[in-house]
């Protein structure tokens, strides 16, 4: 099944939104084709001085038809809309459901956060548009396309003939030729641009370090040559589109063109003026179908990138029959076994495999060989939710979320009080700095943590542990960012932890902590 048809499955039961959308749609167009087509007819039957009364219900028709065109369009933008933003929320909600079993371990090393952005922001936000401007254009067509040929031939055959050959030309032909034009700058223009947003982020991300050490001006060239190279396919599918608006135009005129000259042999003159004017009219509902061609093209390729992410295998799966939660009583890989109320010291050089061990106690990924045991049962029969909330990750580098203190430490908690967050963050020497912040615990931390230190993300991350209520906690490197005074203060809280029942596990390239440690394991 190609990315969009699986786009399509999605939005299945939207189907009936979608359908009034392209109804109130094709009424639009229609009722501003029967304002042309009417209006015509008046002006000739006006030129003949007939009496006022015999140009009543034509008058009529004009205004309903006008005011209709208004009434029809305005409802086509709300249900053609709402359809698009619940589609584009149907599809956010599904992709991150299957991005968030793909982290931290199941994404490629090489994977940069600015490319995921771009999948999951630009190239999500391009398939709301599928039907909107894709898949709606060409229905409307079809019914506005039917109704006007049945009108002309009603009036005249050959005229209606003449009519469908035009529309069938511009409606196939133009959008055939104008995809292909920019198929292949279509293919180009996603991954150029997820290019360039990636160059944005990592360029912004590492900027003071950019400065520092002089990269800053080839970052910049990098951006500007990315951006170039977005301009151009854009300006050669904007080509493309205006080619296609162009020779639409032109089959506008020629299908006006050609009716006149069959029907003027057959036809009364007052109703010449209303098939030209109808034949022009009706080719506003195939003046989109060049760009909808090309949408096609854009949101076929967008729903290939995302789907190329998101169809990763995940690296844990929850077993079909999980085993009942566990206590929490020991855990064991290896050398490396944890029990409630005691210290155990993992020590080793930088590259050991340290972090990826706690990605194994953790169960971001399972290992090669071997088992990890919880409560003597390998981890694989639990659910990943009941082993996270029984062992917790402290990482080094742990997120910060683009919100206030309290939220990031609730993440361990929800329902935690503002007084159990203070305790918190008291045992982790972070207290006194909140409380001199001018919002305390509503302080943003900004995107990533940008607006607070190393030293003062790495407290907050030792709150949040401090905060749950995980029998076994993982400290990967605690005291990095901290000065040696705040360091020892911290070692010594986490200390406090196996006086409450509960496992630690220090990770540490050093050997300082060794010696607070009821064990050491060495890798």
């Amino acid at each position: 099944m190609s990315s969009l048809r699986r786009v399509l499955v999605t939005a299945r039961p939207l189907r009936a939104r979608l359908a009034l959308g392209v109804l109130l749609g094709a009424l639009a167009i229609g009722a501003g084709v029967a304002l042309m087509a009417t209006s015509g007819y008046l002006i000739s039957r006006a030129a003949l001085r007939p009496e006022i009364l015999s140009l009543a219900v034509t008058i009529v028709g004009v205004r309903f038809f006008g005011i209709s065109r208004g009434v029809f369009r305005y409802a086509e933008r709300l249900a053609s809309h709402d359809a698009a933003l619940r589609l584009l929320a149907r599809l956010r909600v599904t992709f991150f459901t299957r991005l968030e079993p793909l982290v931290p371990e199941g994404l490629p090393a090489e994977t940069r956060s600015g490319d995921l952005l771009g999948r999951f922001v630009a190239d999500v936000d391009e398939l709301q548009n599928v039907f909107v401007r894709a898949v709606g254009p060409p229905l409307v067509a079809v019914l506005v396309g039917a109704g006007a040929v049945l009108t002309a031939g009603l009036v005249d055959l050959r005229a209606g003939l003449v009519l469908a050959a035009a529309l069938v030309g511009g409606g196939l032909l133009v959008p055939a030729a104008s995809a292909a034009l920019v198929r292949s700058s279509a293919r180009r223009e996603a991954p150029v641009r997820a290019a360039l947003l990636a160059d944005v982020v990592s360029t912004l991300d590492a900027a003071p370090e950019l400065v520092v050490f002089g990269g800053r001006e080839a970052a910049l060239a990098r951006i500007d040559g990315g951006d170039g190279a977005l301009t151009a396919i854009r300006s050669r599918a904007a080509l493309a589109e205006g080619m296609g608006d162009g020779l639409v135009t032109l089959a506008a005129g020629l299908a006006a063109a050609g009716m006149l000259v069959v029907a003027v042999p057959h036809v009364r003159g007052v109703l010449l003026a209303m098939l030209a004017l109808l034949a022009l009219a009706s080719f506003e509902a195939v003046r989109p179908l060049p760009a909808a061609a090309q949408q096609l093209g854009a949101a076929d390729e967008a729903a290939s990138r995302v789907y190329d992410v998101v169809d990763r295998p995940a690296p844990v799966l929850d077993p079909p029959t999980p085993a009942p939660r566990p206590e929490g009583r020991t855990l064991e890989y290896g050398g490396v076994r944890l029990r409630r109320g005691v210290v155990v010291a993992l020590v080793g050089p930088s590259g050991a495999g340290k972090t990826r061990l706690a990605h194994l106690l953790v169960r971001f990924r399972d290992p090669e060989f071997g088992a990890v045991l919880l409560d003597g049962r390998d981890l694989r029969a639990y659910t990943q939710a009941d082993v996270r909330s029984t062992v917790l990750l402290s990482d080094q580098d742990a997120h910060l979320f683009a919100t206030s203190i309290r939220e990031n430490l609730r993440i361990a908690r929800p329902d935690a009080t503002d007084d159990e967050l203070r305790a918190a963050l008291r045992r982790a020497r972070a207290l006194d700095w909140v409380e001199t912040l001018p919002d305390d615990l509503d302080t943003h931390v900004g995107e990533h943590g940008a607006l607070v230190s190393g030293g003062q993300r790495q407290r907050l991350a030792l709150a949040r542990a401090f905060l749950s209520d995980a029998p076994f906690v993982i400290f990967d490197e605690p005291t990095a960012h901290l000065d040696a005074p705040t360091a020892a203060e911290v070692v010594e809280t986490i200390l406090e932890l196996p006086r409450e029942g509960r496992g630690v596990l220090l990770i540490s390239h050093t050997d300082d902590v060794a010696d607070a440690a009821d064990e050491v394991v060495e890798l």
